[in-house]
């Protein structure tokens, strides 16, 4: 251990402490901008600087170990003053056009800011714009980046994407797409980390809000909005809410206060997924030698992007099963549309997603099944359905709980579980085991796919990314187990961050692993870590959320996909069966191998 003094106060720490988190101990705040523990330890905002006695040049906190006896001073006179000076070069480079910032409110840059008190920049503002494709599902801009260097970072060392460099150098040095590319041509799989690690505005989603008010204006349309389940377990976070005020109730009661015509549940659409990836994967399993092998899951599209670029040949392994999003956008606009004698063409499908990729994969050529234009007109992220709240002025403490419509809003505890690392594979092995064996298992008996972590709240980035483990160790975002089906055993893995499944890959094709059945899950945590969620600077919230998820799958009173009555009675009346020729047509895609020549398609 390590004794010092940090502002008048002692505290002893372990050896190896960062003065940051020495003094985090103590509740004191050191502010900065570009660190993120175990990621990015640069220091290069230079907004952490402290002074230490002895010493006449000040030290960066976030990475300067502690010493034995050693006195800081985390605000000295000489601090604030460097630190400001810090402060107004980065705002010299930054457009501080704060009000008409996506981050506004909820930006570090602004709060550093206010918090030193810096009311003009004494310095020549010179403010670099670099041209970008404002119809990409990722924005960026580059008059907002403070290049701290978080996005290259996350990119590299937990996504393994390598989208983000650094180009030129001295006072011209910036972040752009790496290699010279445009971000459509980059290997950018949309998973969204840059935007939410993004410390500024520089990087967000496209803004697709104005399009659904244009929909909910229009007298000829009717708008019909599906929920993800990663959604209700963030919704309320940047309102200020306590977990239990942001429920599934007060999210459908304020999209129907917004004027949305029927309000649903994409969780419907996820006991749907299972009914089909289940019992695909029971029919791969009688023949397997017609099939390549593992079966992968089909649902993340950030997933499904990385394959189509970094292994195309791998695109047979994926389940042909759509995505919950894009089966619930099919159903719309053909079961939904003849129970309630709609015409499709009226129909706008929206979908309020955690995720950027979706708004990808929604526009794809073929997801459009339904032959009403794209099965999903638009998608919005968890922080655009807030930002709509705002504007409607709508207060959640205010609102009563409404259920969601029917006949696509019924869901079970199988369902819910999409939203987090290892959910999808539960929710498939429970249909799959009550196939084969002809009754229900446990509920739980498949909780060995989940991520302990995940599931008790405390998930951390670095852990589920693997990051600091030995090439030995088993990754944390890697969960293997063996199940017996059918009197079998059944290989299964999930895998959480695309970082892990770059590593998965070169295991499968080294020949070190072998599995029947692989969840992925490109974000962190899954869904519920997603890029389009509620954004917390510094602090990864998806172990948070995804135990709120398992929690409501406790509680449901059906645990089972296939006891969804009303996916039952969709199969009876419209689809026939799981894998009938008529699902196939909506809930499958039968054009896989377009992704390979689709892989940059957005608009």
């Amino acid at each position: 251990m390590v004794n010092l003094v940090i502002d008048g106060l002692s505290v002893s720490v372990p050896e190896g402490t960062t003065v940051m988190k020495a003094a985090a101990q103590l509740g004191i705040e050191i502010p900065h901008l570009c660190f993120l523990e175990g990621i990015n330890e640069i220091s290069a905002c230079k907004v952490c600087v402290v002074e230490m006695q002895g010493k006449d040049k000040l030290i960066t906190s976030c990475n300067s170990a502690v010493e034995e006896g050693m006195v800081i001073y985390t605000n000295s006179p000489k601090v604030r003053k460097v630190r400001r000076s810090n402060v107004e070069l980065i705002l010299s480079q930054h457009d501080c056009h704060c009000a008409t910032c996506a981050r506004s409110g909820s930006c570090n840059l602004q709060k550093v800011s206010n918090d030193l008190g810096i009311l003009e920049v004494p310095f020549k503002e010179e403010v670099p714009q670099v041209p970008w494709d404002s119809n990409f599902p990722l924005i960026r801009d580059s008059r907002k980046c403070i290049k701290c260097m978080r996005c290259v970072q996350i990119c590299d060392k937990v996504q393994d994407m390598r989208v983000w460099d650094v180009q030129n150098t001295g006072s011209r040095t910036t972040v752009d797409v790496a290699g010279n590319k445009t971000i459509d041509n980059s290997d950018c799989t949309l998973c969204g980390q840059c935007i939410t690690h993004c410390p500024t505005g520089a990087l967000r989603e496209r803004y697709d809000i104005p399009k659904v008010f244009e929909a909910l204006a229009d007298p000829e349309k009717i708008t019909v909005v599906q929920a993800a389940p990663a959604v209700r377990t963030a919704w309320g976070e940047e309102l200020g809410l306590a977990p239990e005020d942001f429920t599934e109730g007060k999210m459908a009661a304020a999209l129907k206060r917004m004027g949305f015509d029927y309000v649903f549940d994409t969780n419907f659409a996820a006991d749907l997924t299972i009914m089909e990836e289940g019992n695909e994967l029971l029919e791969r399993l009688k023949d397997p030698g017609k099939y390549a092998w593992p079966m992968f899951t089909s649902c993340c599209p950030g997933w499904v992007s990385f394959v189509s670029k970094r292994y195309p040949k791998y695109l047979r392994n994926l389940s042909t099963a759509k995505s919950p999003q894009q089966m619930f956008g099919a159903m719309a606009k053909t079961y939904f549309a003849q129970k309630k004698g709609i015409d499709p063409h009226n129909i706008c499908s929206i979908s309020i997603m955690p995720c950027v990729s979706k708004k990808r994969e929604a526009a794809l050529s073929y997801m459009r099944s339904a032959g009403a234009g794209q099965d999903v007109d638009i998608v919005l992220t968890t922080r655009e359905l807030v930002r709509m709240m705002r504007a409607e002025h709508i207060n959640p403490k205010f609102l009563k709980e409404e259920p969601f419509d029917s006949p696509l809003g019924e869901s079970t505890g199988a369902g819910v579980i999409f939203g987090v690392t290892g959910g999808v594979m539960e929710a498939a092995l429970r249909t799959a085991y009550a196939v084969v064996e002809g009754h229900n298992c446990e509920p739980d008996a498949f909780r060995a796919v989940r991520d302990t972590k995940g599931e008790n709240g405390s998930l951390d980035i670095k852990e589920a990314q693997g990051i600091g483990a030995s090439e030995d160790a088993p990754d944390f975002g890697r969960r293997e187990a063996d199940f017996e089906l059918g009197g079998r055993m059944l290989h299964t893995c999930t895998v959480s961050g695309l970082g892990n499944a770059e590593r998965l890959m070169q295991d499968i094709i080294a020949g070190k692993v072998q599995y029947d059945f692989v969840e992925v899950m490109a974000c962190p945590g899954g869904c519920v870590g997603g890029g389009g969620q509620p954004i917390h600077d510094g602090c990864e919230m998806a172990g948070v959320r995804g135990s709120k998820l398992y929690q409501l799958d406790a509680d449901r009173p059906l645990r089972f996909s296939h006891e969804n009555p009303e996916v039952l009675k969709a199969y009876e009346e419209f689809l026939g069966k799981p894998l009938s020729h008529k699902a196939h047509e909506l809930l499958h895609s039968k054009h896989v191998n377009e992704l390979v020549f689709e892989t940059h398609n957005y608009i």
